[in-house]
């Protein structure tokens, strides 16, 4: 019986009883594993009883599907929907009646509110388009090209050592100029000032607010009129710090850290001197009135964060901070508000000064007559002790994070320390986190590439204090949040990627591909069992071709196998005996590769068949490209890491202090890449192509 209501329980919560693994099996989930799962979204078994209100919190519906909505409970409610467009509906209806809803109603979100005997219940009615949008070059068949940087990368003459919004301008007007369409970005989410070290752009503070480490100094009207600035801008210490930052061929996030916020800092206090009416400190107070309190708890969280820590260097997740300051309401925080609210309207600031400049980024793409322009990627979660688990506990469920089952790579599974949001809290709130959270997002961009976009169905949850192997999947909505990413689509008129790779249930394939959500194709994994791969013309026009990711090796790296070599010296793989089946199937895949390249034409008939005879090249490197290039994809996205041969990975999967993951630069500045002849012939190569597609 207790096994019976803890399966009830379980599945009442989305917690699935099995799966299918990496090698085709289906594993079930053991009642320990639910039962600690349970315990970590604060559901205890207990008797099971109809839900008391006669409307749930939230309803949606596509605009193409009839609403249709039946009232629980007992005997007659009086019914009023408010629509957003303003209008209001109502009427009378009985309990276990359809209500008559109007057939069709405005796509948006409406209110509608049943009323009985004094009391009154309440549930958002959200009406999507069936689909996201597409902007007309897509729909008129139009084959497009970007470049696809991890922003921290560039190289320039003026940077700081760190790529910034200068360095994302230079890089598209050279793209546009080029007939490129977009730019895309890696996640630019917010990290964490006070520990700039803590550089993975995919375990963010907050995926609402931006990385101010990407702000572009030299652009700032108070940097070039402050005297404390210049004075500063002039010491041989900081000439000296600021040279060292720029060589170094990986990112020095301490010292680029310290350089930028004392910079920031003295520019600051120029600001401070502006009239309560300047046109900026106006702009600047709208900025702040319009974040309202997720922004204003993202500012807190960073000025206590830096407060807290330079004080005690284990203060580095708020879990760890003295208990009165572990809530955003808690009596030490509101007086570490009152007494420091300079510091906290310093990092509001900084905030202002992101937003600002992607802003500027994403106008100079529309002036340049990009189609896309900006192609902004969204983690699949945030880390469990930055600001938005602190300031939003109860959305979150921090007794459990995030991660991947076990397979034959990782035995042990992987466990990505990112909290994961609660299915039924976001429901409880008709879906605003979700909707905050995806407006945030397609602000400032035409693209919007979703990471893990089976996390719209699912979601690996691992118990605290369990291996990854103890995890088990937790559902989520899928046709209700598709439906609200298709609305919020619409409204920001940005085209949505779903990164689909690996094991992706069929039931989530059609369904994105019925919302126009653009599938991931990466070159690597278009091969079949037989390493036949999939020929240009083979791929599904709605989609975007690549040849790698950020967790990737480059083309150098794949075909000359340097990330399996570096993965064994970095004990990536259980034993030998997996790296060398790894070996062996990459011989086998490289072969596969290179017969594609010869069958489509891509290569010269004189360059060899033989895949074990024929190292890296340029005529290789282009002949990969332009084999992309030939793909029914609407949408392709190319590496600068490819277009320059290089070989190190930014980042390996599975490691963290073993390897400088997201900090590899470029090997070569803006200047010198688009001055580069072999680059420039490639690059017009690509735009004919795409054009002759």
């Amino acid at each position: 019986m207790e096994e019976l209501l803890l399966e009830q329980i379980s599945a009442q919560a989305g917690i699935c009883s099995d799966y299918i693994n990496a090698l085709g099996q289906r594993q079930t989930i053991s009642a320990l594993t639910k039962q600690r799962l349970l315990d970590a979204m604060g559901r205890r078994p207990g008797p099971v009883s109809a839900p008391e209100a006669p409307l749930p919190p939230v309803a949606v519906w596509r605009r193409d599907a009839p609403a249709a909505l039946t009232p629980g409970g007992r005997g007659d409610y009086l019914w009023r929907l408010c629509t957003e467009q303003g209008g209001t509906l109502q009427g009378e209806v009985s309990a276990g009646s359809p209500l008559p809803l109007p057939r069709v109603l405005a796509c948006g979100y409406h209110r509608l509110t049943l009323s009985q005997g004094g009391r009154e219940w309440r549930c958002r009615v959200i009406i999507a388009p069936p689909r996201c949008h597409q902007p007309e070059a897509l729909l008129a068949g139009h084959k497009m090209w970007g470049a696809c940087v991890q922003l921290y990368t560039l190289r320039s003459a003026d940077n700081w050592g760190i790529g910034d919004t200068g360095d994302l301008k230079a890089m598209v007007r050279e793209v546009a100029r080029r007939g490129g369409a977009f730019v895309g970005l890696n996640p630019i989410h917010a990290l964490f000032p006070a520990m700039p070290d803590q550089a993975s752009p995919y375990s963010p503070s907050s995926r609402r607010w931006l990385n101010t480490l990407y702000i572009d100094i030299n652009s700032l009207e108070e940097f070039h009129l402050s005297p404390a600035a210049r004075s500063w801008w002039a010491r041989e210490d900081v000439r000296h710090a600021l040279a060292l930052a720029r060589a170094a061929p990986e990112v020095d996030y301490q010292r680029v850290g310290a350089l930028k916020l004392t910079a920031l800092r003295l520019c600051w206090q120029q600001f401070g001197l502006r009239g309560e009416q300047d046109p900026q400190r106006l702009a600047f107070d709208a900025f702040v009135r319009l974040g309202d309190a997720s922004l204003r708890h993202q500012a807190e969280f960073d000025a206590l964060h830096a407060h807290l820590l330079a004080g005690d260097p284990s203060c580095r997740r708020w879990q760890d901070w003295p208990a009165d300051y572990r809530d955003s309401q808690a009596p030490g925080t509101q007086a570490f508000r009152l007494r420091h609210a300079g510091e906290i309207a310093f990092y509001l600031w900084l905030q202002w000064l992101a937003d600002r400049q992607f802003a500027e980024c994403y106008a100079l793409c529309r002036a340049l007559g990009m189609p896309i322009g900006l192609y902004r990627d969204l983690a699949v979660g945030v880390g469990d002790g930055g600001a938005e688990t602190w300031s939003d506990p109860a959305l979150y469920c921090l007794a459990a994070s995030i991660g991947a089952p076990p397979d034959v790579l990782g035995p042990q599974g992987q466990n990505w320390g990112l909290a994961p949001m609660d299915p039924q809290a976001m429901a409880a709130r008709g879906y605003q986190p979700f909707i905050d959270l995806l407006r945030a997002n397609m602000r400032g961009c035409g693209a919007l590439r979703i990471d893990h976009v089976m996390s719209l169905l699912r979601l690996w949850w691992i118990p605290r204090g369990d291996t990854a192997a103890q995890g088990a999947y937790v559902h989520y909505p899928l046709d209700d949040l598709l439906a609200i990413l298709a609305l919020e689509s619409m409204r920001n008129r940005c085209v949505v990627i779903g990164e689909d790779l690996g094991t992706v249930p069929g039931e989530i394939l059609a369904r994105l591909r019925d919302s126009a959500v653009y599938s991931y194709k990466v070159l690597y994994f278009e091969q079949d069992a037989r390493h036949v791969f999939v020929a240009p013309e083979a791929y599904p026009p709605q989609s975007m071709a690549t040849a790698a990711t950020h967790d990737l090796p480059t083309l150098r790296g794949y075909w000359g196998a340097g990330d399996l070599r570096l993965g064994q010296t970095l004990g990536c793989y259980p034993d030998d005996a997996v790296a060398g089946l790894l070996h062996e199937d990459r011989r086998r895949s490289r072969q596969g590769l290179l017969t594609a390249l010869h069958r489509h034409g891509s290569l010269p008939r004189r360059v060899s068949r033989l895949a074990d005879n024929l190292p890296m090249s340029p005529m290789l490197n282009h002949a990969m490209h332009r084999y992309l290039a030939d793909s029914a994809s609407a949408l392709l996205g190319l590496q600068p890491e490819d277009w320059l041969d290089m070989a190190t990975p930014v980042n390996v999967p599975g490691t963290s202090d073993q390897y400088p993951n997201w900090r590899r630069k470029l090997t070569r500045g803006l200047e010198e890449i688009f001055a580069d002849r072999r680059i420039n012939k490639l690059l017009r190569d690509i735009n004919r192509r795409r054009q002759l597609r």
